[in-house]
């Protein structure tokens, strides 16, 4: 069953095991560094989002917990200046497939489990440390981002 909130999450050891992959990844990658609070800079919160990956039967496979920016807090002009998702257009995706078929290739799919880990950031953006995992050393710092979370 998937966690209402942190509290509970932190309770359960496979989820706070989901977790600490999640920051782990974001270390192997070097999604962000641990700073001073910037003066005058906004600070963006972060949430955990909870799901459960079931097989075909609906049985549970794993846990996944997922650390996202909540991005309502920021203002265009001031905090970003564009945005976007890294997603193609159905057209162009059964355009890609007919050529394939058409050149009888073989296709193959994969989903790139990090994959908005990897756009590196051209301006400061700043997020508070997760909920359940503040440094006891630094509590007062925020992560620089330098890629996008």
């Amino acid at each position: 069953i998937e966690p209402a909130n942190v509290a509970e999450a932190l309770r359960n050891a496979d989820w706070v095991s989901a977790m600490q992959d999640e920051l782990d990844q974001f270390e192997r990658l070097k999604v962000w560094r641990l700073v001073l609070r910037p003066e005058g800079k906004t600070i963006i919160k972060t949430k955990w989002i909870f799901k459960n990956e079931k097989d075909e039967r609906s049985l549970v496979i794993r846990n996944k917990a997922r650390l996202v920016a909540v991005g309502y807090s920021q203002q265009e002009g001031i905090d970003y200046d564009e945005m976007f998702a890294p997603v193609s257009r159905i057209k162009a995706i059964r355009l890609f497939l007919a050529y394939a078929a058409y050149k009888d290739f073989t296709v193959f799919q994969m989903d790139v489990k990090t994959v908005f880990l990897n756009g590196i950031l051209m301006e400061e953006v700043y997020v508070g440390q997760p909920p359940g995992f503040v440094s006891k050393q630094y509590p007062d710092h925020v992560y620089a981002l330098d890629k996008a979370l």
